[in-house]
């Protein structure tokens, strides 16, 4: 029996892209500022670098330390996280509808992130994702991550999809570098985190401001119906 070819597809980025998780994030901060008597930064610094990972969210409160004290707290900072997984974090607003529009189109579409797979799966299954995504790449499921294609290129394999034909959409210049060195066309999501940066300035082939503008450009490109 022949395997089916290789298909057009999407794969996106995960917090700031697919989820707006920064909530969660600064509620953690928020608990592990308070064990620490240390001053909760403003949303707008924590949100802003929730694409970076956990430690670039602890380094907003404690700008100045060192790698060593941003170590040292993240196991406590990860822990709180963990227990309230997904009480507060949720698809933007326009997610969903784009999601049912690529399942009805039969469009394979999956998930890269640098997250780490113990809280990645958790959360994507808590919120009913997990088993609809074609393909899961977290941080930890190979040794390199993004910006390395390496894990763009596994999700490809995973779901099927052929590179040259398919597109990644994520909030951050290592999403863009990533996709475009795995061969897909890049979208840059400007309603995620950006990290304060200028999202024009990563040489994506598209940026869209929504979750709907992003549907519209799917749809001319016949990803969706």
């Amino acid at each position: 029996m022949n395997e089916r070819p290789p298909r057009a597809g999407v794969l996106f980025d995960l917090d700031g892209t697919l989820l707006d998780s920064a909530p969660e994030l600064a509620a953690a901060l928020r608990q592990l500022c308070a064990e620490q008597d240390r001053a909760m930064p403003a949303y707008a610094l924590v949100r802003a670098v929730a694409s970076h990972g956990a430690a670039a969210v602890i380094r907003s409160a404690w700008p100045d330390a060192d790698a060593e004290t941003i170590a040292a707290l993240l196991p406590r900072f990860l822990a709180i996280y963990g227990k309230d997984l997904a009480t507060r974090t949720r698809p933007f607003a326009g997610i969903e509808p784009l999601l049912a529009a690529l399942d009805r189109a039969g469009t394979p579409w999956g998930i890269v992130t640098n997250k780490s797979g113990a809280l990645t799966l958790p959360l994507l299954d808590r919120l009913g994702l997990a088993t609809r995504a074609a393909a899961i790449v977290a941080g930890d499921t190979l040794a390199l991550k993004k910006p390395d294609p390496a894990p763009v290129l596994h999700a490809c394999a995973l779901a099927g999809m052929a590179p040259r034909d398919s597109v990644f959409i994520g909030d951050d210049r290592r999403d863009v570098e990533a996709g475009r060195a795995a061969g897909l066309l890049t979208v840059v999501a400007t309603w995620g985190y950006l990290g304060g940066e200028d999202p024009a300035a990563w040489a994506a082939d598209a940026l869209v401001a929504t979750p709907h503008e992003l549907a519209v450009l799917l749809r001319r490109h016949a990803f969706c119906a």
